[in-house]
């Protein structure tokens, strides 16, 4: 398979001073919502001086690759002391279900003295293409399947009616290399609510590909799934991405070697990348995507050639 993520550069850089106190850096997970032609908001997450996230946005002509308007407050902050995202929200992607669209997102807890945490959340986008809380609750919480944190949810309608969720879990802190094994499992619904978790999806290898995070899926035109994601190797190497494919939906193939994009030599991509967010647009394939740092001065665009 030959495959190329040609790189259009870093489309959205933060803005040196005058900024908002919840987004004064970051702008990670980039979540493009299509407005009207050309233009799309895309959502992502900032952060403040206390590593807190919240979500802002800018909007961009994406024909033009250029950033039209740049919200100045955010559109969704982190929660109160106590809540399940206190400490942050890092989102996902949107779906529509009942007639409602959808954002889940990872709500961040860093206890004191105890190992930070994740649970999923779900926000609601309102006609206006604004965000609100749906509930105060997790959307989806700690189970056996899922026993120490999760993270990024990805959620994709099926042909055949009703939904599946790709999403992070975490099995252990310490893989026995210092790195945590954190593995990209699958549930499904009927209904975009109610999730049945069926375990996990994408196969890992201690040393190769353990820490995985921020799953995006898209169709192939040979009508089988592709999945492009962030991993850690655990060999003390920073995020790549990389890519996985199916072709029915349950067994899937890791397929690093195919991933077409990696670091550049030099520049705000240089040293790491991740945070991809793959969609379509007027024929073309495109992915948003971060740089070093987690993010921390902008996001980045590519086109799949």
């Amino acid at each position: 398979m030959t495959r190329h993520w040609e790189k259009q550069g870093q489309i959205y850089t933060l803005s040196e001073g005058g900024r908002h106190p919840k987004l004064i850096s970051h702008a990670s997970n980039p979540l493009p919502i299509h407005l009207d032609g050309n233009l799309y908001r895309v959502f992502f997450s900032g952060r403040d001086k206390l590593n807190r996230s919240s979500v802002g946005a800018v909007d961009i002509d994406l024909l033009k690759q250029k950033v039209i308007n740049e919200h100045y407050y955010p559109f969704f902050q982190h929660g109160q002391i106590g809540s399940f995202f206190s400490d942050g929200v890092s989102i996902g992607n949107c779906y529509e279900a009942n007639g409602i669209r959808y954002i889940l997102f990872m709500g961040w807890q860093n206890t004191k003295n105890r190992h930070w945490r994740g649970d999923i959340g779900r926000l609601i986008l309102t006609p206006e293409i604004g965000l609100k809380l749906d509930s105060a609750k997790p959307f989806m919480g700690c189970t056996p399947i899922d026993p120490i944190s999760l993270s990024y949810p990805w959620v994709n309608s099926r042909p055949s009616g009703g939904f599946e969720m790709w999403y992070g879990s975490t099995l252990s802190w310490d893989a026995g290399n210092g790195e945590m094994l954190h593995v990209i499992n699958h549930a499904t619904s009927d209904d975009g609510a109610e999730w049945f978790r069926t375990g996990l999806s994408i196969p890992y290898a201690v040393g190769v590909a353990q820490a995985f995070s921020r799953p995006t899926v898209a169709q192939n035109q040979d009508g089988f799934l592709e999945m492009w994601f962030s991993y850690r190797s655990g060999s003390g190497e920073k995020y790549r991405i990389g890519y996985a494919r199916s072709h029915n939906h349950d067994n899937w193939e890791l397929e690093l070697e195919n991933v077409g994009i990696t670091v550049s030599s030099s520049g705000w991509d240089s040293e790491m990348i991740e945070y991809p967010f793959v969609f379509d647009h007027k024929g073309d394939r495109y992915m948003l995507y971060n740089g070093n740092n987690y993010g921390e001065k902008g996001f980045g665009l590519a086109i799949l050639r």
